[in-house]
């Protein structure tokens, strides 16, 4: 039997309508005792992966009808992690804001928003994520990354 939670994101699923994906704003940098192209400890350096849905909101489009917004942060760093360190040494970072949007075909409660914002947006930024993550790694001469395949867990 569909579960409350399901059956919302189905009906989101159903009415919304993927319009547009894009970055809203970029992030990277390199600490200044990393030299990528000639670290000596390469093999030290630990790769964290930041996922987080910043926040979705409807907007009215002008004879147009309504928009709904997904904002999706998505990052990743390189660190050096220590056992006397609370925190780990960031060795460099590659984070970026992406807004997904979506026409609304029909009324949807906040529930359906909230579940479809949390659960499916991000399937549709994650492309972009990986060709920025891609390209920005290899102009800053980073460590290649290759991203698993997406499985969002919310």
């Amino acid at each position: 039997m569909a579960t409350k939670n399901s059956n919302q994101l189905q009906k989101a699923i159903e009415n919304l309508v993927i319009e547009d994906v894009y970055q809203k704003n970029s992030r990277s940098f390199c600490a200044d005792d990393f030299d990528t192209k000639s670290y000596s400890e390469m093999e030290h350096l630990h790769i964290q992966q930041m996922h987080v849905v910043h926040k979705s909101e409807t907007i009215q489009v002008e004879d147009d009808g309504e928009l709904l917004r997904v904002f999706v942060r998505l990052g990743t760093r390189w660190v050096v992690l220590s056992d006397d360190e609370s925190e780990p040494n960031i060795k460099a970072a590659i984070e970026s804001d992406f807004i997904a949007e979506y026409r609304i075909n029909a009324h949807l409660e906040q529930e359906c928003i909230d579940e479809f914002s949390l659960k499916n947006a991000s399937y549709h930024v994650w492309p972009y994520w990986r060709e920025y993550l891609s390209s920005q790694c290899e102009r800053m001469r980073l460590p290649r990354v290759v991203l698993p395949t997406v499985q969002f867990t919310k």
